[in-house]
């Protein structure tokens, strides 16, 4: 069984660039401010469903305080002037007995390189490994990129709960 506080793997984006998926860590919060200032309104706007620059220390608190059972998170990182940035996040929470919502988002200059699919397939290996038997997520309807992403996965339109969103759900075998 995977550890999943202690997940790394090493992957390639399309274009050659080294990217390591690893497990969210406590003392990546600054990190992750700083990856949040690299993200454009729009991209909150599809992350959060608004314009969101700031959070409570509550907030806060969850996006980094992951218990790796019922939240578990992960982050890309690449190199940047000998130092590892983070570029993009991924996490999934537990919404009932076998089942997850997902979320994840990937600053603007790395969009559209590989990334979101390089996290999401890691996080659906995660999710298995645990025994979760389906995953989900809320996606606004003009995020098309996104879209195509969850249905490149396998992801299906599900019975919607929210009339303002797409609910797309994965069967986990």
């Amino acid at each position: 069984m995977l550890d999943a506080a202690s997940y790394t793997r090493n992957e390639q984006l399309r274009d050659g660039t080294g990217v390591e998926i690893r497990a969210l860590r406590p003392d990546d919060e600054a990190a992750m401010l700083a990856a949040l200032g690299e993200v454009g309104a729009e991209s909150l706007q599809r992350r959060f469903f608004m314009l969101k620059r700031h959070f409570s220390e509550k907030e806060r608190a969850f996006f980094v305080e992951v218990d790796f059972k019922n939240h578990v998170a992960l982050v890309a990182c690449v190199a940047d002037a000998g130092r590892s940035t983070i570029v993009g996040g991924a996490r999934y929470v537990a919404a009932g007995p076998g089942c997850a919502e997902t979320a994840f988002m990937v600053i603007d200059a790395w969009q559209g390189r590989g990334i979101g699919g390089l996290l999401l397939r890691h996080l659906i290996s995660l999710a298995r490994e645990a025994g979760l038997k389906e995953l989900t997520a809320e996606v606004l309807p003009n995020n098309a990129a996104m879209l195509r992403l969850f249905r490149r996965f396998g992801f299906e339109r599900a019975e919607r709960r929210d009339p303002h969103t797409v609910h797309m759900a994965l069967t986990l075998t």
